[in-house]
């Protein structure tokens, strides 16, 4: 019997079992989990189920792609039920920004970032020139997104895609887009398709796009004449800072201010916030709210801004970060700049991380000597 017949013969089993009122012993789970391992588990199953080859008909049809190549392809792709777990892990409670900030908020994360910098100056400057995205948000956001590429993922992206667009139906049709983007990135880099890792979603690179991102954003930033965001650098920083500045980034323009709150309207700024963040309003509305900003960027931006809070550590609050909601809290106004990083991400932690990221290594590589004397430095070391 084949490998296939046999699963197949298990699933069956299994399923009469079930029926019968089998064993207590046998969990709904572990029943759910033995068919679904039965119908696409281990290499070549992909490429013989009915739903993946109506798959290969359309991007045959649509997009011009060879039906034995991608045949080939899902044959090799495996089901994941790691990915479909942590798909389908309970929603939690966001931690608090005091919780959340010190994985990215260290000394090794500074260091590393201003690392990075110093390595890739040449390329952080022309993107800073070209799309107006200051050289310490590309690199913080590439330091939260991946630790500069220690951390880039190691699942197969086939594999990834191919078991959430095939054997996640909660989220399918969006998977099957992004495996659609995929191959034809793919395609079009002459990469093959096995070769890729990246997250449990299928994020890659250094940046973790999805797929569509990379063929909307990714940038051949290095001029070698491919997009490769796993090694190239450049790459990955010009395509941030394009993904960036094609999401609203307004150049010159800050991200935050701490705000200035009127005692007698903390409350009513206080009521405003839907998960830690407000809604957008003039600043002028929020002004006659008796809410300012500490630092006003000149010329102003004529969009709105918002009201921010960050849950502050209880033990190191400070006297300016008391608010009326029972534990210690600051309060930003945040920029239309402060929005467009949440278009990369959409929790206000990550954007508030990013920005005090950022924040840090830029204040770290102001301090460094200029890099001719630092290079004289370390020659005179050695």
């Amino acid at each position: 019997m084949n490998p296939t017949h046999r699963r197949r013969l298990l699933a069956r089993s299994l399923a009469l079992l079930a029926a019968l009122g089998g064993p207590a012993t046998l969990p709904r789970l572990a029943l759910a989990r033995s068919r679904r391992a039965a119908d696409a588990t281990g290499p070549g199953d992909y490429g013989n189920r009915r739903d993946v080859l109506h798959f290969v008909d359309e991007l045959v049809t649509a997009d011009g792609f060879s039906r034995t190549k991608l045949v080939h392809a899902f044959r090799k792709a495996r089901f994941r039920a790691a990915i479909v777990e942590a798909m389908d892990r309970p929603l939690v409670a966001p931690p608090k920004w005091y919780e959340y900030a010190p994985r990215f908020l260290n000394a090794g994360r500074i260091g590393g970032g201003v690392e990075f910098w110093r390595a890739n100056e040449s390329a952080l400057s022309r993107a800073e020139a070209q799309f107006g995205v200051p050289a310490e948000i590309v690199v913080a956001i590439l330091g939260v997104e991946t630790y500069w590429g220690r951390n880039t993922g190691g699942y197969r992206v086939l594999d990834a895609l191919s078991t959430l667009a095939f054997d996640y139906p909660r989220r399918a049709a969006y998977f099957r887009g992004q495996l659609r983007e995929f191959l034809l990135f793919a395609r079009e880099q002459r990469l093959p398709a096995l070769t890729p890792l990246g997250s449990y979603a299928g994020a890659m690179g250094l940046p973790q796009f999805m797929p569509g991102n990379v063929r909307r954003y990714a940038l051949d930033y290095d001029g070698d004449g491919k997009i490769d965001l796993w090694r190239s650098a450049a790459d990955s920083i010009g395509s941030v800072a394009n993904y960036l500045a094609r999401h609203d980034w307004l150049r010159g323009q800050p991200v935050w201010s701490r705000a200035i709150v009127a005692e007698s309207a903390k409350d009513a700024a206080l009521a405003r916030l839907d998960g830690g963040v407000s809604e957008r309003r003039p600043l002028d509305a929020w002004n006659a709210d008796g809410v300012g900003a500490e630092r006003m960027p000149v010329p102003m931006a004529p969009q709105p801004v918002g009201l921010l809070m960050l849950e502050e550590d209880p033990v190191a609050a400070g006297p300016d970060d008391e608010t009326t909601t029972g534990e210690p809290a600051s309060l930003w106004i945040v920029f239309p700049n402060f929005y467009a990083i949440t278009r990369y991400n959409r929790s206000r932690l990550y954007a508030a991380a990013v920005t005090r990221l950022a924040e840090e290594l830029r204040a770290a590589q102001d301090a460094l000597p200029p890099r001719a004397m630092h290079q004289g430095f370390e020659r005179l070391r050695g």
